[in-house]
């Protein structure tokens, strides 16, 4: 096989260089690239998984370093010049002519044979192209390689594939996100997820799902996402990430959904799982589960807010707090319109205005601790409401919030006063017996339900493992563990 070229990119070596570095030159990128092809076309001969997803993690390690050059060079390596894939591929890289190109001196002694016709290696140079083609910020070649790599993975049905397939999915919703066309590709999105579905394809039914309701919700069509959602057969997670994103838009849909309870629990679950690198991400998830926390009468904690990395994003969000806690409306008309480009970005700007209740709320309560009685005038004036006939709608308020048990007290509408119920001591009601049993319970079905666990334990009826077999479950166990451990900063 002829000696492969590579563009002469290399920093200039200082007067002096070492020895050790004199006697062993950095590899090239195109060199890197065949090695993951080679570990690409071992997990396709071999049927494991595990080096695909492997193969793709060092892909992403090399992906600041791709040029023009590399890609081409690389496709002429892996796919047969007589091949439709390559013709196309090929095509859609731009081109490298007036640079000096220099011989790769390590790539003869390290030569990689790859076996033409696999379709793992095709659909990895789909994906490389596609991936260098958005970093190129080439969006109308990306999006023909896209359909084109789709229509190509509408023939395959290989488990080794399907790694490959998730990202290829995964980026060609992106660049027509970015190109602002997803409406475009829903209906092609709906086919690919039945496909995966009738292939038993879960991870590619875990991506197209997530990329399914990010289109529905880039469009705020909630309630399709939720049908969507109900209706899409359930599996245990193969994904920490897409498990996330999961989270993630569930949490979004229950809080449309006034289900407020529930979406604290995901986006917090999510804010949870994501890995520490995944910081915007974790960002937009606190700023949503903010937000729900606030419409629940809930004031989170100020570490929420001073948490590393994120300070300067939930900035908005903490005055937003502080003026939902003060309980004044003023307040939190000025936050509002301080950083309404901010929320209208975020999408969170309709939730905000479902805070105004609370901060009355808040203000109200407020007011009834303070005084035994106050008009309702008063009650207008102190928590500014700018309506037409502000009197009336603090008397109309005020009603709401002793009907809901927001405030103790009583409405005298002869004289227009609110008269507040003395606080009395809750120590002389049965309320903290009540709150004692209920952790005394909870405390004790724990503790049986561990009794149980421990007394009748699983596999109790199998026979006893050997040390080999057991010394070999637990490398297998770590194994894993390091594996899982790896993938948690793959690409989030």
């Amino acid at each position: 096989m002829p000696e492969d070229v590579q563009m002469n990119d290399s920093e200039p070596q200082s007067a002096a260089p070492a020895p050790a570095a004199a006697a062993a030159p950095a590899l090239s990128t195109l060199h890197h690239l065949k090695e993951i092809a080679s570990v690409i076309e071992a997990g396709s001969l071999s049927k494991e998984v595990r080096r695909i997803s492997r193969a793709f993690r060092l892909t992403v390690a090399l992906r600041r370093r791709l040029a023009a050059r590399d890609v081409s060079a690389f496709l002429a390596f892996a796919l047969p010049a007589s091949s439709e894939a390559y013709g196309r591929l090929i095509a859609l890289v731009p081109k490298e002519d007036d640079t000096e190109m220099d011989v790769d001196a390590v790539a003869p002694a390290t030569q990689i044979s790859i076996k033409h016709g696999l379709p793992e290696i095709e659909i990895y140079c789909y994906l490389l192209a596609l991936i260098f083609l958005i970093d190129q910020k080439k969006y109308d070649e990306a999006k023909v390689c896209a359909s084109v790599s789709i229509a190509r993975l509408k023939n395959l049905n290989r488990r080794t594939v399907d790694v490959l397939a998730s990202r290829l999915y995964f980026y060609y919703s992106y660049v027509y996100e970015l190109t602002n066309s997803l409406a475009e590709i829903r209906g092609n999105l709906l086919a690919l997820h039945r496909m995966a579905t009738l292939h038993r394809d879960e991870l590619g039914q875990e991506t197209l799902l997530n990329l399914l309701l990010r289109n529905y919700l880039h469009y705020n069509l909630y309630d399709q996402a939720e049908k969507l959602r109900s209706k899409a057969p359930r599996f245990e997670a193969h994904s920490n990430q897409q498990f996330c994103r999961y989270l993630f838009y569930l949490g979004k849909i229950r809080t449309i959904q006034l289900e407020y309870t529930d979406a604290k629990e995901s986006l917090l679950q999510a804010a949870r799982k994501a890995p520490t690198t995944a910081r915007g991400f974790r960002i937009q998830c606190n700023k949503w589960a903010i937000i729900v926390r606030l419409l629940l009468g809930e004031i989170p904690e100020r570490t929420v807010f001073m948490q590393k990395g994120m300070k300067k994003a939930l900035t908005p969000y903490f005055e937003l707090t502080n003026a939902v806690r003060v309980g004044d409306l003023e307040l939190f008309r000025t936050v509002a319109d301080k950083f309404a480009s901010t929320f209208s970005a975020d999408r969170t700007r309709n939730l905000i205005v479902r805070l105004r209740h609370n901060v009355i709320r808040t203000g109200l309560r407020n007011i009834s601790i303070s005084y035994s009685r106050i008009s309702l005038a008063d009650i207008a004036k102190k928590l500014r409401l700018d309506s037409e006939n502000p009197v009336a709608d603090a008397e109309s308020i005020v009603a709401k919030a002793i009907r809901d048990g927001a405030i103790d007290a009583t409405i005298d509408h002869a004289n227009g006063w609110m008269v507040s119920k003395e606080t009395g001591d809750v120590y002389s009601t049965n309320e903290p017996q009540i709150a004692f049993n209920s952790r005394i319970a909870f405390c004790l079905n724990m503790h049986n339900e561990a009794v149980k666990a421990m007394r009748f334990p699983p596999n109790s009826h199998k026979e006893k493992e050997s040390a080999e077999k057991r010394r070999e479950r637990l490398q297998q166990e770590e194994e894993l563990a390091k594996h899982m451990a790896e993938e948690e900063d793959d690409d989030f």
